[in-house]
């Protein structure tokens, strides 16, 4: 046995004894407070052995740690002074939010396409969305074009800053699946049902081809950048994740077929330090990848009772990975016990649904938003507590078909097969 697993072993279990330890002082401090039955049935679920006697000294000790836990706390980074601490369930739970709820978002602009809207993203700085459509086009926004044609003064904002749409792509020759813009560079990659990635560079106007295609053997479904842009992962109707290197369109799969998925991967969504990423799957399973070796290192299978998985995302900490599933149920999973911690229910009217949809959560982190497909209409929640929020219309004739929040700003991005995208967006309240 190698140092480093009797290390972890050991671990473990100091892990196990300090759990029983707090739950024996929880069973004490309800004996302590007459909560009699509580702590009988509670005493009973984790086989208390000996009896816990009456005792108040969890209240002394949790007393004493409160008083201590603002000096434990390791001080906020940037995105975390601009955005919140985000979700974090080991700290402290009771934080205000300053964020608008989804339901006060309003449509700030509609663009059309020729046929079904499917795909959309938002650029890493927020100031692009783009959309992707069955008629195989790909359109470039400017967000502040957007905003500035939804103002009160729109028409004459917009002659003076230009047409919202940027630039509109042509280089896929079958629906356009989904789009991710590279982390650092003014490239856009596009993924098709023609069996190609396409990386554009959208910072020249006249470029409407792709600078670099990479051919794949099956439809493309789903995609993500690593954080560098180095690398993209890439999901196919095949169980097999692909991941590419961008600069040289070299190819890396898993050697380990026993880790594969079992059927067409749905979603792929890297951690925001590249070091995991996550899958999707129409086998009911989520996988977690390690981001340099494309090893398997955990996997949640029937995360949604054998339910296609619809998305997955992880929180910024790293610490959870936010799912949904064709049964309407979105979970969200505690990383380091592959454990689901919190469930939002109440999205589906209907149940199961015809069509995938995403999961996702608001730039603060504080809510999760879900699409009800029966209603076209936007569930959200408090993400710590799990708590249902206002509904919100979507205002689509048709299914709602992807949903993206922008990173760092109240709004998000429609994708209908009504053939429509609609940018929405929380203005400041006067």
């Amino acid at each position: 046995m190698k140092d480093s697993e009797i290390l972890e072993a050991m671990e473990s279990k100091n892990a196990i004894k300090f759990k029983e330890q707090l739950y024996r002082l929880i069973i004490s401090q309800l004996f302590y407070d007459g909560f009699q039955s509580m702590a009988v049935s509670l005493s009973s679920a984790v086989q208390a052995h000996p009896a816990c006697p009456p005792s108040d000294r969890l209240n002394h000790i949790v007393s004493l740690g409160l008083q201590q836990e603002h000096t434990l706390k390791k001080p906020l980074n940037k995105v975390e002074m601009l955005l919140g601490p985000g979700l974090d369930l080991e700290y402290e739970t009771d934080v205000q939010t300053s964020a608008p709820e989804p339901a006060l978002y309003e449509t700030a602009y509609v663009t059309s396409h020729k046929a079904q809207c499917r795909s959309g993203a938002f650029s890493p700085d927020g100031q692009l969305v783009a959309t992707g459509s069955v008629d195989a086009s790909i359109k470039i926004l400017d967000v502040d074009r957007m905003l500035a044609k939804s103002s009160p003064d729109g028409e004459m904002a917009t002659d003076q800053q230009g047409h919202p749409v940027i630039r509109t792509l042509y280089d896929h020759v079958e629906e356009v699946t989904c789009l991710e813009f590279h982390p650092r560079d003014a490239i856009l990659a596009s993924g098709s049902r023609d069996c190609t990635v396409k990386l554009f560079d959208f910072s020249k106007a006249a470029a409407k081809k792709a600078f670099k295609t990479l051919s794949d053997s099956d439809q493309i479904r789903c995609m993500a950048f690593h954080p560098t842009g180095d690398y993209l992962v890439v999901g196919t109707n095949q169980p097999v994740v692909r991941l590419y290197d961008t600069n040289t369109a070299q190819c890396y799969v898993c050697s380990f077929p026993s880790q594969y998925h079992t059927n067409a991967i749905t979603s792929l969504k890297y951690s925001f330090d590249g070091k995991l990423y996550v899958s999707g799957s129409r086998d009911g399973a989520i996988k977690l990848w390690d981001g340099v070796s494309s090893k398997c290192v955990g996997t949640i299978s029937q995360a949604h009772d054998g339910a296609e998985v619809g998305s997955v995302t992880f929180s910024r900490s790293g610490k959870y990975v936010l799912s949904s599933g064709t049964d309407s149920s979105v979970k969200l999973w505690e990383l380091s016990s592959l454990r689901c911690i919190i469930a939002y229910t109440g999205a589906g009217t209907m149940g199961k649904q015809e069509h995938r949809a995403q999961a996702l959560f608001n730039h603060s982190e504080d809510f999760v938003m879900f699409p009800d497909e029966a209603t076209t209409s936007l569930c959200c929640w408090d993400a710590r507590t799990a708590q249902r929020k206002q509904l919100l219309s979507l205002g689509h004739n048709g299914a709602v078909r992807y949903i993206v929040h922008a990173p760092s700003t109240a709004a998000f991005l429609t994708c209908s097969d009504d053939y429509r995208a609609r940018f929405w967006y929380r203005r400041n309240p006067h």
